[in-house]
């Protein structure tokens, strides 16, 4: 099928890519293989509807693009919509397909490109409201953490994204077919989408350098004094239930079975376990079954991807600031410092993205999940830290 593909592309003429819309040109070739090509710059304001109007009618196999970049998000939506109809991408180096474009591509169920046809580099940051460094600091983390989740989630190695940060955002780093291949960019009919997450072979992994001075964000090392005491929460376990104890031990003789969201009163604690109130009963409840009110914890039952812990908080800062990954910096109720993926996922998106970074070596083989219940606050880095709040997505593009 690739070979009538290519036939049909390369015929094709398109105006140029550099138009400030999205357009779908559906064509056809002699053998009725139905393509369309999708030209233009990715908008925020883009209506995908569009697109799913003319897949609906035109029933094509096959999307190709024509784009320089523009937006990510719209480009991550569209490369759903591809996934979700089942679709092929096709990339001919006669065409254009960079920046943001790539990663419409990658929505392909099974993806071909040409060596050379595929371009990456750094996303450029341009907010349409003022905001401060530390601010766009946080944001950039926020964005790039979507787009690790997206390739992932499309069966792409995330460590693709160390390469594409070698460029800076005004040059375009085209990849090779190797490369392709090695990421995971390139997929055959009938691989899975998680094929892209080998190691790359055709270059040794990239090593991490310190941040910059003048980048690293801000951090509060509290003290104790300006710890949130915990007074109230509701019961929080990965098993949906948890017993209320008569003594603050595992062993202890057991008062209740106390179903997730009961809500309690804590009026102490003893050894990381709370003295809970709650039904009319009072006893104990372990500090990783409580969702604190107080504290800085995922809401629901989201999750967050703890990868390492240190025993200082500049030790934990150190190593959240020297790693490409958006982390997060915890406070947890035994003193240490736990350091997080920054965003949270539900339970099926955090095993799976945990389970694929792990493999392509991007995260400690012990990194594990946790619903964060002992996190007591936020000290650095990501959204809702010291270092500021976060930014409109729509100033994104590749």
């Amino acid at each position: 099928m690739i070979y009538k593909v290519l036939a049909v592309l390369f015929f094709v003429v398109l105006p140029s890519a550099a138009k400030a819309e999205l357009s779908y040109s559906p064509m056809e070739g002699d053998d009725g293989l139905r393509i369309v090509i999708v030209a233009g710059s990715f908008a925020l304001t883009d209506d995908l509807s569009d697109f799913e109007k003319v897949v609906g009618s035109f029933a094509p196999k096959v999307i190709g693009f024509d784009s320089e970049g523009g937006n990510i998000f719209k480009a991550m939506d569209l490369g759903r919509l591809i996934r979700r109809h089942g679709l092929a991408t096709i990339q001919i180096r006669q065409l254009d397909c960079a920046s943001a474009c790539s990663l419409a591509f990658m929505g392909g169920r099974s993806r071909y490109a040409e060596p050379g046809s595929i371009g990456v580099h750094k996303s450029s940051f341009s907010p349409t409201t003022p905001i401060n460094k530390d601010d766009a600091v946080s944001a950039v983390q926020d964005v790039t953490a979507d787009i690790i989740g997206y390739m992932v989630e499309m069966g792409v190695n995330p460590a693709l994204l160390q390469l594409a940060f070698k460029t800076e955002a005004n040059d375009i780093r085209y990849l090779s077919g190797q490369e392709m291949a090695d990421y995971g960019v390139t997929l055959s009919e009938g691989g899975t989408d998680t094929a892209g997450f080998s190691s790359p072979s055709s270059q040794p992994k990239p090593t991490l350098p310190p941040p910059a001075a003048s980048t690293t964000p801000r951090f509060v090392e509290p003290g104790r004094t300006s710890i949130p005491v915990a007074r109230s929460g509701r019961v929080r376990h990965p098993k949906g239930s948890a017993l209320m104890k008569a003594e603050p031990k595992a062993k202890a003789h057991s008062l209740r079975r106390f179903t997730n969201g009961v809500a309690v009163q804590i009026t102490g604690e003893e050894d990381r376990w709370y003295r809970v109130s709650a039904a009319g009963l009072t006893g104990y409840m372990h500090h990783t079954w409580i969702r604190v009110d107080q504290f800085d914890a995922t809401p629901g039952q989201l999750r967050l991807i703890q990868i390492k812990s240190f025993d200082n908080i500049h030790e934990a800062v150190g190593y959240a600031t020297a790693r490409d990954l958006p982390l997060s910096v915890y406070l947890a109720t035994n003193g240490w410092y736990a350091v997080t993926i920054a965003t949270p996922f539900d339970i099926k998106k955090a095993l799976y993205f945990t389970k694929g970074l792990k493999r392509e070596g991007a995260i400690p083989s012990d990194s594990f999940v946790t619903l964060g219940n002992t996190y007591v606050m936020k000290v650095c880095c990501g959204p809702g830290s010291s270092q500021g709040g976060t930014s409109s997505a729509s100033g994104y593009s590749r």
